[in-house]
């Protein structure tokens, strides 16, 4: 157990969570985009109320669900304390040759973090809060009644300023994919000559299609454009 502590407390173990985290969390990216599309469906709401229905009873949906929110407290905890210390080891000379050597995002991983975590808190308060803790209303499909969270949603994604922050979280979310997909790859170790440019590609690719996906959906819905 010893060794387990030593070595996330070491600077690579570190590390080494922040990329295993960020693994997990891509692929919780993937999994939410697929459920939050149902939101541009042009049936009143009902393909997504279902889906985040079941969402929210499925006793192992909900396991997982929780350990979602572990990991994204964790990455975001190890990401803020990578960046102080990395901060404080460059000091002002090595932060100026760091500028001249790496990507922007690279170098700002703290601060896209950062925004997306304020973003995230006022993004549960208003649908997981709302859809566990607070009173909304109801819809009946085929005999059953589900919590009409397409409703609070449509609210929100009808509020200009909200929808804005949405996309402009959205963008710092592909600056923060676009160094962080890639490097969690090399920081396990899967590192090659062979591979390196199609997980590159692939990195690139999923930085800029799901947060543009992501994006679409309350812009559309603010436009009122349905599929």
């Amino acid at each position: 157990m010893k060794w387990f502590l030593d070595l996330f407390s070491s600077s690579l173990g570190r590390k080494v969570l922040m990329a295993l985290t960020g693994i997990f969390l891509i692929l919780f990216l993937a999994v939410h985009l697929a459920g939050n599309l149902q939101l541009l469906k042009d049936d009143g709401g009902k393909a997504f109320n279902i889906y985040a229905d079941f969402m929210g009873h499925n006793p192992l949906i909900q396991f997982i669900s929780k350990g979602n929110f572990a990991f994204i407290l964790l990455h975001a905890i190890w990401g803020i304390m990578l960046t102080i210390r990395n901060r404080k080891a460059r000091g002002p000379e090595g932060y100026a040759i760091a500028n001249k050597s790496s990507i922007w995002a690279s170098r700002n991983m703290g601060i896209l973090g950062t925004l997306i975590l304020i973003f995230l808190v006022i993004h549960l308060k208003d649908f997981y809060g709302q859809a566990h803790f607070g009173s909304l209303s109801t819809q009946v499909y085929d005999g059953k009644t589900v919590t009409d969270l397409y409703a609070q949603v449509a609210y929100w994604f009808k509020v200009e300023w909200y929808v804005i922050l949405y996309v402009i979280c959205m963008a710092a979310l592909a600056f923060h994919l676009w160094h962080g997909f890639t490097s969690a790859f090399q920081t396990l170790g899967l590192n090659h000559m062979k591979y390196n440019p199609v997980i590159s590609f692939v990195g690139k690719v999923f930085a800029i299609v799901v947060p543009v996906a992501f994006a679409i959906i309350p812009v559309f819905m603010y436009m009122g454009i349905t599929i």
